[in-house]
């Protein structure tokens, strides 16, 4: 049921987000408590600010009651992915190049798992990672096939 709602969300925000030149950064349906939650993460060039966010909330909630998805009451949430935004997809990753990003891979690269630094470079299949090390700075060459998270970080 989680994914079919996840699903049927993202299909029916879609067209929603394209008009708005605005684009789906992530869905979640879960439940918190005794409540469901519907979560809707949206992002743009320029980020968004609160009235994009409503806006896709009020047409949004307009299509899911149309469409009905789900048995039962959910409370749906329309905001921006916050300033550690994950990085899902190509795209994504092409955009964060010259940003401070945290990169999980799913086995050890030069006996790492996790790089937090500067993406300077992605080419579909390498991620280049200039991590500061005490005083020096290390650059990684990761291959995207084992990248298991990427995400914006706040430098420090």
């Amino acid at each position: 049921m989680s994914s079919n709602m996840k699903e049927t969300a993202a299909r029916l925000v879609e067209p929603i987000l394209a008009e708005m030149n605005l684009e789906l950064v992530e869905t979640e349906y879960k439940k918190e408590g005794k409540n469901w939650f519907l979560r809707i993460f949206i992002d743009g060039e320029n980020g968004v600010d609160i009235e994009d966010c409503g806006i896709v909330s009020e047409k949004l909630s307009e299509k899911l009651d149309k469409e009905d998805p789900v048995q039962g009451a959910y409370y749906l949430e329309v905001s921006s992915p916050g300033a550690e935004r994950p990085l899902k997809t190509e795209r994504d990753l092409r955009r964060a190049v010259g940003k401070h990003v945290y990169v999980t891979t799913y086995e050890p690269i030069d006996g790492e798992k996790a790089f937090e630094g500067s993406l300077t470079a992605f080419d579909g299949d390498l991620l280049q990672i200039d991590v500061k090390v005490k005083h020096k700075v290390v650059t990684y060459q990761l291959p995207y096939s084992k990248v298991a998270k990427a995400r914006l970080a706040i430098q420090f």
